[in-house]
């Protein structure tokens, strides 16, 4: 062919390689895009789990598929044991006298007006959400969410983008949450209304309707291994021989500890046995719910293509005991039990198979978490610290502390309990056989040093006594015995120094070491 049908096929020809090359542009410019996007970051935030008595043995795929995939923090500590403190620390990266949380109650600024109006409206999925994250939350809150006093259903905290949030303390059946700030009841249909696989349901959803244009932010706050401990149908008979470890200070006398500790009946009652190694049971089977929920996130995140951009962060809230000094079921105590929490995140840069001896908090979690959004961390009124140079060296250095605190303040009623009307008011959580776990007088502040040559824990009480225990974790790391009068005055005085000083530590200078 010659002249201009020649001429015309070239021109035709041209076009299309014009075209052909706006469309490979287009594509390489999607993708820097897309590459540029910050990764996206899940938090799962379990309800009272502990780490030192077993609490993760029933979750075999999330070991698998989150700390075997990445890393696992064997000393990571909660700087207060207790749900909503707990929890806003969490959201905020503050020390509870800090955020001003002290208690699970409405007095105690859970999720009070105060709360609303000060930090939970600079947490940090504000900051997400600014960073153009799309943000959900489903699960539990904070302990009076939802109530009348607190704002009502219709109160969705700023940030979040789906809010899934019950009403009040963990449910598995027969709840409220607000949608999005609109009342939604749920009864006993364990098809439909099972918390953690609504949970799981919701946000996988959420993960399949999202835009691809934009990194995600999710935080699942199911209700395990919480009570009331109701297990799924098909969990119900499983752990049926297991009970509560024996050993460490399982069913030891609270000697040389504070008065609450001196109170419980030693050796424990049968009743009070039968009554934890029930728990017990109940808590591992409500986990395996949990565990389900991991697996199926993982594998939604696969089914995306978004696993390996994506950070995935397991933890707990505080830890728990049963029967530790003879306490039957709680938390709220200095000890490691309760102290000590489970922590594996797996996500980029992250090295699988790692377990790491840094000492992390729970404070640290909204810094880490902005650290990976790309927030400019100066920018932020936090007291904790990112850990991201601790699991993933290749993208951050940084420094690990040598010491923190950990802060409770005390929970009680003004009136004597009428099934324990021998013991007076000022007391609260009384079991069976009137064992209280708390008391207005239960406050106190420690300070905790990770040292192998020498790991202490030194405790103060606002009480009467001015009550002090002090712990050698190295040679007693069951904290049996309080060495208050054989330690080095010097040493008791440096410590009282520390605590003092953090007590009143706010941003830069709770992460001063010095």
């Amino acid at each position: 062919m010659s002249g201009p049908g020649r001429r015309a096929g070239a021109a035709r020809g041209a076009r299309r390689g014009g075209v052909a090359l706006l469309a490979l542009l287009a594509l390489l410019t999607c993708c820097a895009r897309c590459a540029a996007l910050p990764s996206n970051v899940i938090l799962i935030l379990a309800d009272d789990q502990d780490v030192q008595l077993g609490g993760m043995t029933p979750m075999k795929k999330t070991k698998a598929l989150i700390g075997d995939a990445g890393a696992v923090f064997v000393n990571a500590f909660t700087v207060t044991p207790l749900c909503c403190p707990s929890r806003s620390s969490v959201l905020t990266g503050q020390y509870p006298h800090n955020h001003q949380v002290r208690n699970n109650s409405l007095a105690g600024s859970c999720s009070s007006a105060r709360w609303q109006k000060g930090p939970e409206a600079s947490a940090f999925p504000v900051h997400l959400s600014k960073q153009k994250y799309q943000t959900f939350f489903a699960g539990k809150y904070l302990n009076q969410y939802g109530r009348k006093e607190a704002g009502d259903v219709g109160h969705v905290p700023p940030g979040w983008d789906q809010w899934h949030a019950l009403v009040g303390n963990s449910r598995y059946l027969n709840y409220t949450l607000s949608v999005n700030g609109v009342e939604e009841k749920h009864g006993d249909r364990y098809e439909s209304d099972y918390l953690t696989d609504l949970i799981a349901n919701r946000s996988l959803r959420f993960l399949e309707d999202r835009s691809p244009r934009r990194p995600f932010f999710l935080l699942l706050c199911p209700p395990a291994p919480h009570s009331p401990w109701t297990p799924a149908p098909k969990y119900q008979k499983q752990f049926a021989d297991v009970k509560a470890p024996r050993g460490g200070s399982f069913d030891k006398p609270g000697k040389d500890k504070h008065w609450l500790l001196r109170q419980p009946e030693n050796p424990m009652a049968l009743s009070s046995l039968a009554f934890l190694d029930s728990a017990y049971r109940k808590r591992w089977q409500t986990l395996l719910s949990l565990d389900d929920l991991v697996e199926s996130l993982v594998n939604k995140l696969e089914s995306i293509k978004e696993l390996n951009n994506t950070y995935i962060f397991y933890t707990s809230d505080n830890g728990y005991h049963t029967g530790q000094f003879s306490l039957p079921i709680d938390k709220r105590q200095l000890y490691e039990f309760d102290i000590r929490v489970p922590l594996m995140v797996r996500g980029p840069g992250i090295k699988p198979q790692q377990t790491l001896q840094a000492p992390v908090l729970n404070i640290d979690l909204a810094p880490t978490i902005l650290d990976i959004s790309g927030t400019d961390l100066s920018s932020v009124d936090v007291d904790g610290q990112s850990f991201l140079s601790q699991m993933a060296p290749s993208l951050r250095n940084g420094t690990t502390r040598p010491f923190f605190l950990v802060e409770y303040n005390g929970e009680g009623h003004p009136t004597t309990d009428p099934a324990c009307p021998t013991l007076g008011p000022g007391l609260s959580q009384c079991f069976p056989d009137c064992v209280c776990e708390d008391a207005f007088n239960n406050t106190y502040a420690c300070v905790r040093t990770l040292d192998p040559q020498n790991d202490l824990q030194y405790c103060e009480f606002a009480d009467s006594e001015s009550f002090v225990e002090v712990y050698n974790l190295t040679s007693d790391p069951h904290q049996l015995e309080n060495i208050v009068k054989q330690v080095d005055p010097a040493v008791l005085q440096s410590m009282n120094q520390r605590l003092i000083k953090l007590q009143s530590c706010q941003g830069d200078s709770c992460r001063d070491n010095k």
